[in-house]
């Protein structure tokens, strides 16, 4: 076994020089072999180790006997030893989950705080061949995809898993020529959990009736669906890439004309891949919520939306998918006056604007330039001064004669309305001057006959 672990380890580069390493050890078979295996190979590949034991603390005195028999052997070993001591059931009570639930977040919290705690770079658990064929059947019959049926990885992130290409026979076998007699679980033995079902009766059913070597089919599985789902994770990438407008710490949007044109695998694979640069997590995502969002793209129309799970929005607006967390957002609302020869600061924005007067032959702007405007100056009639927009705002749009409805020149433009509120405006007393990125007003355009100017400079 030592043979096939070390190949194991190099063959995935586990391991590094100098690594400190947290061993997950419950005591049974599994985590006994994973230990002593490493303490073998810890010489030769220049790695520590630490020992973490939780005492899930719902079998009385056979889990506090079982805690203490780790404690002993790493005693024995020489090497530090940590444990916790946490009721599941009362976990998974308060975080109304499941048992087998609270187990796994209890183990992996814990093991993560001793990382931490001496500075270690990696956690070793001791998943086996057996246990990746237990977790692709229990996926297969909860429904997954091709990333579901890749099961458990060799490592993730921190995660090494050195058994995971041995089988439970041969670890027994090696803890057997190791004269260790680890600690036994009544529990495991009886068909209390899914996964013990699954282990106890669903398995030797199939290799009685149907496969001997399911095991080994599984496994091999597991293999083949890796590849497929690397590739697709990787062209997927590029594709959420290509289809990436904005990212930031409330919204994710992508461009729907792009989305449309890709297969629907990737288009889901896309979706997915927003939603977890959005959330960091895919945790409570379901088949069904990204088929409500290709519907809500497929509907081709703007300003909809769905909620899905953990507090997630999705929206469309023209060509735009908006995938955005459902949080309130306080109303924007501010009213500036505006001193021509000086720079005013609009707060709620983070933004300055900036005015002065000069004559017509003095007045130099770039004019593809959306954030510095000029307007007649003997026009104005009244003082000026820049706020958001408010029901019933209407302006003279420059080249047009009659008022348009400011509502209506946001649609046109195809502004989305969670910016509408934030765009400025500039007006002269009731009359809005400019649209400050968009439009100036045609009621105060310079022509030629223009004496003095009035030059305002927007600066974000």
């Amino acid at each position: 076994m030592k043979k096939l672990v070390r190949k194991t380890i190099k063959e995935h580069k586990m391991i590094d020089e100098f690594d400190k390493i947290v061993v997950g050890v419950s005591g049974g078979h599994d985590s006994m072999s994973l230990l002593y295996v490493l303490e073998s190979l810890k010489k030769e590949l220049g790695f520590e180790m630490v020992v973490a034991h939780i005492n899930h603390g719902i079998r009385g005195k056979q889990a506090d006997e079982d805690e203490e028999y780790v404690r002993n052997i790493s005693k024995e070993l020489n090497l530090p030893f940590y444990s916790c001591k946490v009721n599941m059931d009362d976990y998974a009570k308060e975080y109304k989950i499941t048992s087998e639930e609270a187990g796994r977040e209890i183990r992996y919290n814990f093991f993560r705080k001793i990382l931490k705690d001496v500075d270690g770079t990696k956690i070793a658990v001791a998943h086996n061949r057996n246990d990746q064929a237990e977790t692709l059947m229990m996926r297969f019959m909860r429904g997954t995809g091709i990333d579901g049926l890749r099961g458990m990885e060799f490592e993730t992130r921190e995660i090494i898993r050195p058994l995971l290409d041995i089988e439970r026979k041969d670890i027994e076998e090696y803890c057997k020529e190791l004269n260790v007699s680890p600690r036994i679980d009544p529990t495991n033995a009886m068909p209390i959990y899914g996964r013990n079902k699954v282990r106890i009766e669903l398995i030797p059913y199939i290799e009685k009736t149907f496969n001997s070597a399911i095991i080994n089919t599984l496994s091999r599985t597991s293999e083949i669906m890796k590849i497929d789902s690397d590739f697709l994770m990787i062209y997927s990438e590029e594709k959420f890439i290509e289809s990436l407008n904005k990212s930031d710490e409330i919204s994710v949007t992508l461009d729907i004309n792009k989305i449309n044109c890709f297969h629907e695998s990737i288009k889901t694979r896309v979706i997915r891949r927003a939603i977890e640069e959005l959330n960091s997590s895919l945790k409570g995502i379901e088949k069904k919520h990204i088929e409500d969002i290709l519907k809500l793209i497929k509907s081709d129309k703007t300003g909809k939306s769905i909620d899905i799970t953990n507090n997630i929005r999705v929206k469309t607006s023209y060509d735009n998918l908006i995938i955005e967390k459902n949080e309130q957002i306080e109303k924007l609302s501010f009213n500036y006056n505006i001193d021509i020869g000086c720079v005013k600061t609009i707060d709620e924005l983070n933004s300055e604007i900036k005015s002065s007067v000069c004559s017509l032959k003095d007045a130099n702007v770039d004019l593809n330039n959306n954030l510095v405007k000029c307007f007649d100056y003997d026009n104005i009639k009244s003082s000026i001064h820049i706020r958001n927009r408010q029901n019933g705002d209407k302006f003279i749009p420059s080249g047009m004669t009659g008022n348009k409805k400011l509502k209506d020149f946001f649609i046109d433009e195809k502004i989305p309305k969670e910016v509408r509120n934030k765009i400025p405006l500039v007006l002269d007393g009731e009359n809005i001057m400019w649209v400050v990125g968009y439009r100036t007003s045609e009621k105060y355009k310079v022509s030629s006959s223009t004496k003095n100017v009035l030059v305002l400079e927007y600066i974000q």
